[in-house]
């Protein structure tokens, strides 16, 4: 296998695997549930709007009237919505394979989540944090379960504040809050991979950011990242191939991450690539998965079973 030209070609059929896709009505995340139902996946389209939700659902059964596909409701900003969503799919479903946190809000005005949470770190970081922590006797059941985190490369303009974490003492930075909640992303893959280690759990977590695509988030963006998504941006079937890539590919370890392989990895074929130091940093990771257990009340049971699902 090429690693420069991986795409969709490459991914095994996904026959018998239950894959929950976050924020998958539109953009990559649509791209990524379209291409595991085509894979013969059974998916979850996970989307706060149904009506949206629905639409991507008629679009995936036009293109493959075969394809196993599902919408539910989950609000990642409102953390009674998430417990409600793992309550549902736990109640119909003995199995989980894949959970793709892919949802995101990004740079919009400032404001808050239902819990109070400042609505970029509480959806992107705490709301997956919450649900994942909610799915993971799923997860850890099923054998070669996966869980992937998608980031991007703004978590190089992040630096977590623990003193001020809703933005309530500074004045807003849209972009700097962004930044912020796309590194916790990665401190919560890192932390997740090591103490899923700890406890000899085979469940993998990976990371994978999308470059510069072409999606409904910069919707909130002003009139320069509209002109540049005109020259330099990806269409969402290359933007989606990092994720889809950290979720199928054979023989990961866990904890690794995918991005295009163009210049400042702003475009091109997902490889392996680097986050930078500061995200590696476990005293801030440790750090904030404490924080998070006590602002979400999830706590995360790292309860080996004997992983039975599809033995």
């Amino acid at each position: 296998m090429k690693n420069e030209k991986w795409n969709t070609e490459n991914i095994l059929s996904q026959k018998g695997r239950v894959a929950i896709v976050t924020g998958s009505s539109s953009g990559i995340g649509y791209e990524t549930a379209r291409v595991l139902a085509n894979k013969q996946a059974s998916v979850i389209i996970a989307v706060r709007n149904l009506d949206k939700g629905n639409k991507a659902l008629a679009k995936i059964l036009q293109q493959n009237k075969d394809a196993d596909v599902k919408v539910m409701e989950l609000d990642l900003a409102n953390l009674a919505s998430v417990k409600n969503f793992a309550e549902n799919f736990q109640k119909n479903y003995v199995r989980l394979d894949l959970l793709i946190n892919n949802a995101g809000v990004m740079i919009p005005p400032y404001s808050k989540t239902t819990d109070g949470f400042e609505l970029q770190f509480g959806t992107n970081h705490l709301g997956h944090f919450a649900l994942t922590g909610q799915l993971l006797e799923r997860l850890i059941d099923t054998e070669d379960s996966r869980i992937v985190n998608v980031s991007s490369g703004a978590h190089s303009i992040g630096k977590i504040d623990f003193d001020d974490l809703n933005w309530e003492k500074r004045s807003y930075a849209k972009w700097k809050a962004y930044g912020d909640s796309k590194l916790a992303n990665l401190y919560f893959t890192y932390e997740l991979d090591r103490k899923l280690k700890d406890k000899g759990i085979d469940t993998l977590v990976t990371a994978s950011h999308p470059g510069w695509t072409a999606t409904e988030l910069q919707r909130t963006a002003g009139g320069v990242v509209k002109y540049l998504n005109g020259i330099l941006a990806q269409d969402i079937t290359m933007g989606a191939l990092p994720t889809l890539r950290a979720a199928t590919e054979a023989g990961l370890k866990g904890a690794e991450y995918f991005g295009p392989n163009g210049f400042m990895e702003m475009r091109g074929y997902p490889i392996k690539v680097e986050s930078n130091e500061l995200s590696k940093d476990q005293a801030i990771a440790k750090k904030l998965w404490e924080v998070s257990e006590k602002l979400t009340n999830v706590k995360f049971e790292f309860n080996k079973k004997t992983q039975s699902a599809g033995k």
